[in-house]
Formats: C-alpha cells, sequence, structure tokens
C-alpha cells in the first residue's frame, strides 16, 4: 500500500516534510462515515467512526517503504496503528488508503478537531519538536519522552529569536560547523554529545572538539514581594542536584520556579507555578533577567520574575502538584531576613540571589508606587 490518508497533524505540511524528508504526491480527500476530534487535555487529533459525518484531510500517493517506516516511527509515540478504508477524492472515485487509528480506550474525544487553531499555537512547536525525533531515526523514542522533546522544542523556538547583540560578534549560523551529534542518555532531561568545530576569533577554524550539554527545557522563576509589609514569600523543597553533588542539606531555598510548558508564554508558566506551588493568583510580572544560569554546559535558560502581591499571614502553606510528587514548603520572611540568607550564604542558588539582589536595588521605587 503506497497511500496514506491523513487528517489532523500531518495535514501541516511543514511537519509532514520534516518527518519525509520531501513531499510526495498530494490530494484533498474526504474519510466518510468518520469525524476528527481534539484528543481531550492534549495537542493532537484522534478520528473515530460516526456515520453519516466526513473527515477532511489529504491523501498521499506514491509513499515509498521507507516513507511509511519514517511515518510510523513519528507516530509511534502516540500509540497509533493502521487500517485499510475507503477515502472519496475531490477529483475522482473512492480509493483505498491506509489510515492511523488511536486505541480506543486510550484518548478521550473532545471538541471538534481544528486544524487553523493547531498551527496557529502548536504548529511551530511541534515541527522543531519533529526535527528533534526525526534526527534520532531509526533509534527508538519511548513514549514518556514526548512530553520532554515538546518542552525542548518550544525552548528551541524561544532561542531561535535573537536578542541584544551589540559587544558579541555577528551572528552567523555558518561560525558552529557539526560533524556529529548523538544523544547518549534521554529521559525527562537528555545528555548530548557533538563533535564540532567554531569559528576563533582570529577566524580560524578550530580543530573539531568533542562537547557535551545537559539538555532541558527553558523554566521560570517568580519572587512575589509585599512592598506594603516589605516582605517577600520564598519556597523550600528537596532538590536532586544537591543531593547528587553530596550536600548534606539538599533542601533549597529558592524563589517559585518550574519548567515552561509547551504552549506556554513565561509568564503563564510563572502564574501557572505560584498557583501550584504557594497557592498564589499572580497579576502582573516584573522582569528581573533572561538567562543561561550555567552556559558550559546546560542548555536551560530562565526567566525570571518579581511579582507584587499581598502577602498577609497565613498565605505561607505546604503545596506542589501531587502528580509530580512536590512536596513544597512556603516561607513568608522579612526583606532583611531575604538579604541575610544571601550574606550568611543559606541561599544557595543563582535564581533567589538574583532576584533578591535586584529587590535590593529596586525596593525603594516599588515601595514607593
Amino acid at each position: 500500500m503506497d497511500k496514506l490518508f491523513v487528517y489532523g497533524t500531518l495535514c501541516h505540511l511543514p511537519l509532514l516534510e520534516k518527518i519525509l524528508g520531501r513531499l510526495p504526491d498530494i490530494r484533498k480527500a474526504l474519510l466518510p462515515d468518520h469525524a476528527a476530534y481534539w484528543a481531550q487535555g492534549h495537542d493532537f487529533p484522534v478520528i473515530l467512526p460516526q456515520n453519516g459525518k466526513v473527515a477532511p484531510g489529504l491523501l498521499l500517493s506514491g509513499l515509498t517503504p521507507g516513507d511509511l517506516v519514517r511515518l510510523d516511527y513519528y507516530e509511534g509515540p502516540f500509540e497509533y496503528f493502521c487500517a485499510e478504508k475507503q477515502v472519496r477524492c475531490d477529483d475522482g472515485p473512492t480509493e483505498a488508503a491506509l489510515v492511523y487509528f488511536a486505541d480506543p480506550d486510550l484518548w478521550q474525544a473532545g471538541a471538534p478537531w481544528d486544524l487553523a487553531a493547531w498551527q496557529a499555537q502548536w504548529g511551530d512547536i511541534i515541527v522543531a519538536t519533529a526535527d528533534d525525533i526525526m534526527a534520532l531515526y531509526p533509534a527508538p523514542i519511548a513514549p514518556h519522552r514526548r512530553f520532554p522533546m515538546l518542552v525542548r522544542g518550544a525552548s528551541r523556538l524561544r532561542a531561535a529569536v535573537p536578542t541584544a547583540n551589540a559587544l558579541r560578534g555577528a551572528i552567523d549560523p555558518k561560525a558552529v560547523a557539526v560533524t556529529r551529534n548523538r544523544q547518549v542518555y534521554a529521559n525527562f532531561f537528555a545528555i548530548e554529545e557533538y563533535d564540532l568545530s567554531f569559528r576563533r576569533f582570529d577566524g580560524a577554524q578550530s580543530p573539531v572538539i568533542n562537547r557535551a550539554a545537559f539538555v532541558s527545557g527553558d523554566a521560570v522563576t517568580v519572587l512575589p514581594y509585599d512592598p506594603k509589609r516589605d516582605r517577600v514569600l520564598i519556597v523550600e523543597q528537596f532538590r536532586a542536584g544537591p543531593f547528587a553533588r553530596g550536600d548534606v542539606q539538599p533542601w533549597q531555598l529558592e524563589p517559585i520556579a518550574g519548567r515552561i510548558d509547551p504552549g506556554e508564554t513565561p509568564q503563564q508558566a510563572g502564574r501557572r507555578e505560584a498557583e501550584e506551588e504557594a497557592g498564589l493568583r499572580l497579576e502582573t510580572l516584573l522582569p528581573i533577567a533572561n538567562y543561561y544560569p550555567s552556559p558550559g554546559a546546560k542548555t536551560e535558560f530562565l526567566y525570571s520574575y518579581l511579582a507584587l502581591t499581598d502577602l498577609p499571614d497565613g498565605t505561607a502553606i505546604i503545596g506542589g502538584e501531587a502528580s509530580e510528587a512536590e512536596d513544597i514548603k512556603g516561607h513568608l520572611i522579612s526583606f532583611d531576613a531575604l538579604m541575610q540568607l544571601v550574606a550568611s550564604g543559606e541561599a544557595t542558588n543563582a535564581p533567589l540571589i538574583l532576584s533578591a539582589l535586584w529587590l535590593q536595588r529596586e525596593r525603594p521605587r516599588l515601595r514607593a508606587l
């Protein structure tokens, strides 16, 4: 079978081309007695039998066995399977074609599928993610890897937007030449190795060197501050990094923090995390800085904010997202107590120290508002 009917995200031609490395013959088509819906709570569709309905899509023709293997590789993490159906093209009779179906017990159908809405919110993120997925082909990808790869794809889109560049050299995508790259570990995080050369400051190309990077998605931090009471809310939780280092005190004092989910802005993520970790509903977020905390080996990029908010007695709670086994304790402390944490060395992570020093600088202005 060299024909495939696609009805959802694969109708987005940049995604289809990313998966196949080319575009096959394409015609508009309909799948009779079926309808497509959003998978409830997800960013992809399911198609279900439904008498009298028709599901619009595309008929791909001239597919090679290799094309079908690549498509199966991409669709595999979604746990779809192929079945043969009769489809009707706009310009001809019905034809037999393969169609991807989901296990009917796996996903719940939501609202009717809307390709334009998906393209507006998810199209670029999914294409960037597909680039990462197909770079690993044919190595198998576990289904639980899909969400971390989406987080990484969204981070790559943000990274592609140029920022201030007055002192550094001109941006040149050819300045770094990658000879080989491989993913040597992948779970929620990943480790990638690169054999690469880069343009030296004298204009010559460096020798090929080996470098590794710890890959994680972009994150956000928020320090809530009450200018009337002159106090902040910080959180305490167990952290694997200090524990793995051998720190005798692996519980960290931090601002509210978390990963930016695909489809979110950093500000939206900050507000969501504040509600999950501390039960706070925040409005205006004041930007502190956007930065790499450890660029020598880590891809993580942070967006740090301060939130002006009301912090009465009783605001500090024990919170966290139960599905992620979070156990997070809030602390309401004065500004002076915050600065004492920095001075004594009990504040041992960059976002809290940076946020405290920013607040120290801006505090007179903020208290005068």
